[in-house]
């Protein structure tokens, strides 16, 4: 049955709305109300429709300096490849010497392991509340150029010198124990997350900043309603990550008599009690896998 002059003049205006519709959401979706267009140039769609491009002079100059830095790096630093393969041999016979595990000394190892995430919670928490106030001189935007300077410096020269030299220094102020173990951290985590708390203080959005400056606001105004709420997720993030890092670390620090598992673990390995040792790694590998999980599922919680 042919169409009838209604029924062609019905579907014509259904056409025409759809495309009214059409082209309104797409003012509705452009700033402004302006109309978009979402059509790529030639060479734009040509660049992205190859997998592979020839690279330009620069980008072959940068992988050709690229690849002279890393042979330099591992010409100087001995890296060898042959001997870690003539060497596999070795590790199996090594590997093979910690099975089977002996739990005989578990009371010991988990006094220790506590003492261990002790240490970690009390210099984490002391180092990150002091790394927020050293982080705020050394941000950009918080803080003068001579306080940022001093700041970052600070944070420099705290980066620079490992845990371990911390840790010896206050085992000889404080003597032995886990004491100067928590003082080592806490020194160690002001150098580890002091530049990542400012960074992220200079990330925040200038908006808000700007608009308390407008109206008068004090350094402290701006710090407590522009800065902290836009870098809080970052700061939590980054102080979870930090306790996990402080959990591993703390277990070194017994190397040099500041507390936790690594007096023990060391002594297992002077002795060759290769099944305690065994069954000291086994520990700490479950509670830093019980803590990194902790951290991951508070993180989405956060995110």
């Amino acid at each position: 049955m042919a169409p009838t002059l209604s029924s062609l003049k019905t579907d014509s205006t259904q056409q025409t709305e759809t495309s009214d519709a059409g082209a309104a959401a797409t003012a509705a979706s452009a700033p402004h109300g302006r109309t978009v267009d979402t059509a790529l140039p030639e060479a734009e769609r040509l660049r992205l429709s190859r997998p592979f491009g020839i690279p330009t002079p620069r980008g072959t100059l940068l992988w050709v300096i690229i690849a002279g830095v890393l042979v330099w790096a591992g010409v100087g630093a001995g890296f060898n490849p042959e001997k870690l393969l003539t060497g596999i041999p070795n590790m199996g016979n090594f590997l093979s010497r910690l099975f089977p595990p002996t739990f005989d000394k578990f009371p010991i190892i988990a006094k220790l392991l506590i003492e261990t995430l002790q240490m970690a919670v009390v210099g984490t928490v002391l180092g990150a509340l002091a790394s927020l106030l050293l982080s705020f001189g050394a941000a950009t935007n918080i803080a003068p150029r001579w306080i940022y300077l001093s700041c970052r410096w600070i944070l420099n020269v705290l980066r620079s010198i490992p845990e371990l030299i911390f840790a010896l220094m206050f085992v000889s102020a404080v003597g032995l124990g886990p004491f100067a173990g928590i003082l080592a951290i806490v020194l160690g985590s002001i150098g580890s997350i002091g530049k990542v708390y400012a960074e992220a203080m200079e990330s925040v959005q200038p908006g808000p900043v700007e608009a308390l400056t407008a109206v008068g606001a004090n350094k402290r105004q701006i710090i407590s309603y522009a800065v902290l709420p836009q870098a809080a997720p970052l700061l939590v993030s980054y102080t979870l990550l930090l306790f996990e890092g402080n959990v591993r670390g703390a277990t070194i620090l017994g190397l040099v008599g500041a507390g936790g598992i690594g007096l023990e673990l060391t002594t297992a390995m002077r002795m060759y009690d290769y099944g305690h040792l065994c069954a000291i790694i086994i520990s700490i590998i479950v509670l830093v896998t019980l803590i990194d999980r902790a951290s991951a599922f508070i993180r989405a919680k956060l995110s």
